[in-house]
This record gives structure tokens, C-alpha cells and sequence, in this order.
């Protein structure tokens, strides 16, 4: 059994040739008007089917903000050592709330991709922390990333202790925590799915309504996503 120390590092993913994938290329080649087919409407297909892929049950309960049935719905995959990660925390994403989760507009959900050891741990502690309180978890997401120079460059173990101990845990209950191989499995799950089915290859990683962002956007180019989807 592997501990968070321990875990192997991720694979690249194989390359498959996706539907989404295949129909994008008919319709960038013109093969899509030579086999008779709308190339809007495939685009339109690839989309839903997309936003289904993405909007699946994994193996850790969805951690979210904003309503159910909002008509916008944005699905972050982010490491906890990621600096883009945090910058797009600390820069971006309080616009976005304000904007558009906080006024019932959009359903935030934030979903974990460590990329190395101490990134998972860090999910790990969020998780432990917040049990099922989606507030908090965010709450404490949000401390990670602000204090990430910290317990990423310096002893991991002894500073996620500390700041366990500040969120209500024992030093007992963090270290139990980051030794949780159940958690951890489920976590390593729902990143394979995510690098599998989702193609997710890097982080911050974001879909909105199934429209795959690549990298650390502004405020501005996610209005431009989110502000058509709102009026149609």
C-alpha cells in the first residue's frame, strides 16, 4: 500500500481519438459537407457530450459553489502546488464569484489534480478538514494557496500540521489524514478519469458548460465564455 509519499508519478495519457476529436476534424477538413453532415451540429454534439463527460459522478463527493441548476457551470481541475493555480485563486476567481456565483448565475466546482507528492497531500488536508462542508473546503483551498510558498518549500509535513491545527484538527487527526489510503485511491481515480476521458494534462484546467480552457485565464476572457451562455 503507497502513502502520499509514496505515490507514483502520473503518466502521460494515451492518445485516443475521441468523438469530439474525430468530428472537430471533419469539420475542419470539410468532410463533414462531403458525408452531407452539419458541421454546427456535430460542434453542438461534441459540446453536450463534453459538458456529460465532465458533469459524471467520480469517486470524491463534487465540491461546489453556487446553485444546481445555475446556467453556467464551471469544473476547475488544479494542483495545490500549482503557482498559476494560486495566482488564478487569488486574482481571478473572487471576480468570478462575486460576479457570477454569489448572484445564483453560475455553479463553481473545483475538482483536485495533483501533479507531485505535496499537491496531493494538500488535497488531502482540504478534504479532511472539510469533510462535507463545500464552504469550508473552499475556505481552506483558499489558505493553501495563499500560504503555498510556505509548506511547498519548507518542511511539508510539520507546516500542513500547522495549519491543520489552525482549521480545528489535532496533530493526531492530521497525521491520520495524510496517511489515508482511501482517500488518496480516490483522489489517484479521479485524476485518471479526468487525464483519461477528460484529456486534462496540466493545471489550472477549466470547463465551462463542457468547453475546455487550457491555462490561467483573466476575468475578462471567462466573461466572454460566460456572458453569451447566461442569454441563450
Amino acid at each position: 500500500m503507497k502513502t502520499w509519499g509514496e505515490i507514483t508519478p502520473i503518466r502521460e495519457p494515451t492518445l485516443i481519438i475521441t468523438r469530439r476529436a474525430f468530428t472537430t476534424m471533419l469539420s475542419l477538413t470539410g468532410l463533414a459537407a462531403i458525408a452531407g453532415l452539419s458541421p454546427l451540429r456535430f460542434i453542438s454534439e461534441a459540446m453536450a457530450q463534453a459538458a456529460g463527460d465532465v458533469a459524471k459522478p467520480v469517486s470524491l463527493p463534487d465540491m461546489a459553489l453556487g446553485p444546481k441548476d445555475a446556467a453556467v457551470t464551471i469544473t476547475e481541475f488544479a494542483s495545490m502546488t500549482c503557482p498559476h493555480c494560486a495566482a488564478f485563486n487569488e486574482q481571478v476567481f473572487p471576480k468570478i464569484k462575486s460576479e457570477y456565483i454569489d448572484t445564483g448565475k453560475v455553479r463553481y466546482i473545483f475538482r483536485e489534480f495533483p501533479l507531485d507528492i505535496k499537491a496531493a497531500a494538500g488535497s488531502m488536508l482540504s478534504r479532511c478538514i472539510a469533510k462535507d462542508d463545500a464552504a469550508k473546503y473552499f475556505a481552506v483551498t483558499d489558505m493553501l494557496f495563499r500560504q503555498q510558498s510556505d509548506w511547498v518549500t519548507k518542511n511539508t509535513t510539520e507546516t500542513l500540521t500547522r495549519i491543520g491545527k489552525q482549521a480545528g484538527l489535532t496533530q493526531a487527526q492530521v497525521e491520520t489524514c495524510l496517511k489515508d489510503q482511501a482517500l488518496l485511491d480516490k483522489i489517484a481515480a479521479d485524476q485518471k478519469y479526468a487525464s483519461d476521458v477528460l484529456k486534462v494534462d496540466s493545471t489550472p484546467t477549466f470547463f465551462i458548460n463542457g468547453e475546455k480552457i487550457k491555462g490561467e485565464a483573466s476575468f475578462e476572457e471567462f466573461a466572454k465564455k460566460i456572458n453569451p451562455l447566461l442569454k441563450s
